[in-house]
């Protein structure tokens, strides 16, 4: 789990909370009406605007923001260990079994290949094209949140006008103007809080945690070769530990 991620969102809110009840209470700001405008006039045009193979990937890409990437580096790299102790002990078919218990589908992939007795081109060439296959669906995520950025605010300006409409139409009743024209503005405030404190920073995230799936496949492309070409314990370490130069308690994680 990643507590920034988790931490900043709930902090925002709770901010937004905050100074929402230090300007009268929360009874004000919430209408239904406009939240049904915008939230659902925001997913009902996401879903026009993208094939459902590609909208079943966005509770897939949430899960991605809220992922600590450093940590799985590190599970990775003692899963390598393992199976090199693994391969050392029942050669590479013992690979097998341990492509069941595999962190992510191209690392089974991979010692699945291996314990095939893959040759190196082959495998690197699979790689590749897992590679790209991962870079495009977090395309297709980012897309859709950036998509549902500009989507919120629209409708929240939707949501705004419809409110004005009805306030024109009863301008013969003064105390009606300010609740309706308050109720009218609240669209627009749910579109700017969706956009800027969900769906914008997702977007940032989402293109944070491209890059480190892209390290770890680097990863796990680096464990895989040292795997099928059977070098020692020791070296695979040292290849995997330059991966995280920056850390000096690799040596104590991955001993053993």
């Amino acid at each position: 789990m990643d507590i920034g991620s988790l931490a900043g969102l709930l902090a925002g809110t709770g901010l937004v909370v905050a100074s929402m009840l230090m300007g009268g209470g929360l009874g004000m700001f919430v209408n239904l009406p406009s939240l049904l405008i915008v939230v659902g006039g925001t997913f009902a045009a996401t879903a026009v605007a993208f094939p459902g193979k590609e909208l079943k990937m966005v509770g897939q890409c949430m899960g991605r923001v809220f992922k600590n990437p450093g940590q799985e580096m590190v599970e990775l790299m003692r899963f390598f260990v393992d199976c090199r102790k693994a391969s050392g002990k029942g050669g590479l078919l013992a690979l097998e079994e341990l492509a069941q218990k595999a962190p992510s589908e191209p690392v089974s992939k991979g010692l699945l290949l291996v314990a095939d007795a893959t040759e190196p081109g082959a495998l690197q060439e699979i790689m590749a094209t897992e590679k790209k296959a991962i870079q495009e669906r977090h395309m297709v995520g980012k897309k859709i949140f950036n998509e549902m950025a500009k989507f919120a605010p629209a409708f929240g300006m939707v949501g705004t006008l419809i409110g004005l409409v009805q306030m024109l139409a009863t301008l013969d009743d003064p105390s009606t103007i300010g609740p309706k024209m308050a109720v009218a503005l609240l669209t627009t405030l749910y579109g700017a809080l969706m956009a800027n404190l969900a769906f914008l920073p997702m977007v940032v995230k989402l293109e944070r945690r491209m890059e480190a799936e892209m390290q770890q496949l680097q990863l796990a492309k680096a464990g895989i070769t040292e795997l099928r070409a059977e070098s020692s314990l020791a070296i695979m370490r040292e290849k995997l530990k330059a991966f995280f130069p920056d850390r000096d308690d690799l040596d104590q994680l991955l001993a053993g």
